[in-house]
C-alpha cells in the first residue's frame, strides 16, 4: 500500500519519517505492555478506541485540510509526540496505528488523502516493531500472517485507487469514518459476548 501511495504522490515523507522514528520506540514499549494483557480485554479496549476514532473522523469530515501542509522545525515536537503516542497504542493493541495518525493529521492540517498515504510510513515501522516483539514471544501465527500480508498487498492496490476516487468526490472521510464505526460496533459486540458469555 505504501508503494502505491508513494507512486500516487500522496505521501509527505518528512512527516512520515518523523512519525515512524518516534513510533518505533513507542511500539516497542506498547507491545511489551500488551503481551501482559488478556486477549479479550485487549479486543474490548481496542473496540472502544476505534469507536472514538470513528466519531472523531465523522466530526471532522467537513475539514478539507491544507494541501501544502508539511512538517518542519516548528511542528516537529508535536509530530514526534503524536508518533510516539500512536506507536504505544499500535504496539499495545498489535495494530499498525495508521488510522490514529489519519485522525490526528487530517482535521486541521493535511487533506485526508495525504494523511492516509503518510500514515503508511509509520504503519510499516510500527507494524514491523510490534511484529518482531510479539514474534519473539511466540505469539505470531506465521501462515495466517503471510495470508494477511498477501491479501493486504492485493487489496492495497485496489484501495489506493478507490481512495483517490473518493477523495476527489469529497466522500473519503465520511466513508472512512463509517467503516471504522462499523468495525468498532462489531468488535465491541463480539468482545462483550466473549467476556460475558
Amino acid at each position: 500500500m505504501l508503494v502505491s501511495h508513494a507512486r500516487e504522490g500522496t505521501v509527505k515523507w518528512s512527516c512520515g519519517n518523523l512519525y515512524a522514528l518516534a513510533g518505533i520506540a513507542g511500539a516497542a514499549l506498547g507491545s511489551t505492555i500488551g503481551k501482559a494483557f488478556d486477549g479479550q480485554k485487549l479486543l474490548f479496549l481496542f473496540s472502544l478506541l476505534i469507536m472514538v476514532v470513528g466519531v472523531g473522523m465523522f466530526r471532522s469530515r467537513s475539514h478539507a485540510g491544507l494541501p501544502g501542509a508539511k512538517c518542519n522545525k516548528d511542528n516537529a515536537g508535536a509530530v514526534l509526540g503524536l508518533g510516539a503516542g500512536t506507536g504505544v497504542l499500535a504496539g499495545f493493541f498489535g495494530i499498525g496505528g495508521g488510522f490514529l495518525i489519519v485522525l490526528a493529521s487530517s482535521p486541521r492540517r493535511m487533506p485526508i488523502i495525504n494523511a492516509v498515504g503518510t500514515s503508511l510510513v509509520a504503519v510499516t515501522a510500527c507494524g514491523c516493531t510490534t511484529a518482531i516483539n510479539y514474534a519473539s514471544s511466540g505469539y505470531v501465527d506465521w501462515p495466517l500472517a503471510v495470508a494477511f500480508i498477501l491479501g493486504g498487498a492485493g487489496g492495497g492496490m485496489i484501495g489506493t485507487a478507490m481512495a483517490r476516487h473518493l477523495f476527489n468526490k469529497g466522500q473519503l472521510t465520511s466513508i472512512f469514518a463509517g467503516m471504522v464505526l462499523a468495525v468498532a460496533l462489531y468488535m465491541l459486540c463480539r468482545s462483550l459476548f466473549e467476556i460475558l458469555g
